[in-house]
């Protein structure tokens, strides 16, 4: 919680994840693999103009249209097959409401999600804790960087492993989960990249070692 206040004393509140309603936080958290917010918001901007989002739509729509659509977010196609099997698995089950598909547990959904050929972990996180509201801390690469620079993990510490880290050490809060992972970004993209870049980093004070570095 420190490490937080320090984040957060420096960047205020973060107010993330973008998106008008669930589905389309669901979109951008699929969308968003691999590529920067930027072209998932072009990607999505596309999809509005083309009245494309709703579960319905998008699962109506043509593979090649979707591809066309969603091109400013790199490997359109495989996302827009990505994004194909999310649709398919909500509208086979509860036709156009998203939001009657996110009400469930956190471990339905995440088993579920999971289930989704081309979501992992960290976008079923994300789809939970920002779509959803509900408490599960996302895992990204800034993440494991941050926390391994300073001590508090191994290079050889999965996904599951650094989840379980962060949701015991900090109080269950959605909205404190939110915003820190959030924060991390917000360092990650900053200051702690690969070659980090520490003055000025809210982060700074506390023990760390930059050579540290994940495994792969």
């Amino acid at each position: 919680m420190e490490m937080y206040d320090a984040m957060r004393a420096a960047f205020g509140h973060r107010q993330w994840w973008p998106g008008d309603g669930a589905l389309e936080i669901c979109v951008g958290a699929i969308l968003t693999q691999n590529t920067n917010w930027s072209n998932v918001e072009k990607a999505i901007a596309n999809l509005k103009a083309a009245d494309a989002m709703s579960v319905t739509h998008l699962h109506k729509l043509p593979h090649e249209s979707l591809a066309e659509l969603i091109r400013p977010a790199g490997y359109y196609n495989i996302k827009a097959k990505r994004l194909k099997n999310f649709i398919a698995k909500v509208y086979a089950e509860y036709g156009d409401d998203i939001e009657a598909f996110l009400d469930r547990s956190v471990e339905t959904l995440r088993v579920e999600l999971l289930g989704v050929n081309g979501i992992g972990p960290e976008t079923a996180d994300s789809i939970i804790l920002y779509a959803a509201g509900k408490p599960t801390f996302v895992v990204d690469a800034y993440t494991g960087r941050i926390l391994l620079r300073h001590g508090l993990i191994s290079p050889e510490d999965t996904y599951e492993s650094i989840k379980e880290l962060c949701e015991s050490s900090l109080p269950t809060d959605v909205e404190l989960w939110n915003d820190f992972h959030a924060q991390f970004v917000a360092v990650g993209a900053r200051h702690c990249k690969p070659r980090p870049r520490c003055d000025g980093c809210p982060l700074e004070r506390f023990d760390h070692d930059i050579s540290a570095a994940l495994d792969g």
